[in-house]
């Protein structure tokens, strides 16, 4: 028997946000709508949620519940990291960009960019959900 997953027992289900671009730049800051629409990266170790805290983590576009707290460590990449996603908030797909394949990781609700996935995290999954701070709000 596999253990129970919190962000899976958080998840609820996801209401789709569209909105205009020019909505998305009015509300969000420079900062977030780089990150989220334009699929950017913050630099290394800048952002304020690298530390572990209590809680969830939602979307800073629309406020979709994406990582338990339960799920979050510290793995040394300077982004906050974590092993589990609320599988119904998150998507993935192939990301090309730079010379190099990776998996992208989108937000549900709101196709925004948070960061990418990796298979080198810890047990139980092995999965790092590597993740834009400044995507996230608690």
């Amino acid at each position: 028997m596999s253990e129970p997953n919190p962000a899976e027992e958080a998840s609820a289900e996801i209401t789709r946000v569209e909105k205009p671009d020019a909505e998305w730049r009015a509300e969000l800051s420079d900062e977030e709508y780089d990150i989220l629409r334009e699929r950017g990266t913050e630099a290394r170790f800048s952002g304020e949620l690298v530390d572990v805290a209590d809680g969830v983590y939602r979307c800073v576009g629309c406020g979709t519940e994406l990582f338990d707290a339960e799920t979050k460590y510290d793995s040394g990449c300077g982004w906050p990291a974590f092993y589990a996603a609320n599988e119904e908030a998150v998507e993935t797909r192939e990301d090309t960009r730079h010379g190099r394949s990776r998996t992208e990781v989108l937000c549900a609700g709101c196709d925004g960019h948070l960061g990418h996935v990796f298979d080198d995290g810890p047990e139980p999954t092995g999965k790092r959900f590597c993740i834009n701070a400044v995507a996230l709000d608690e």
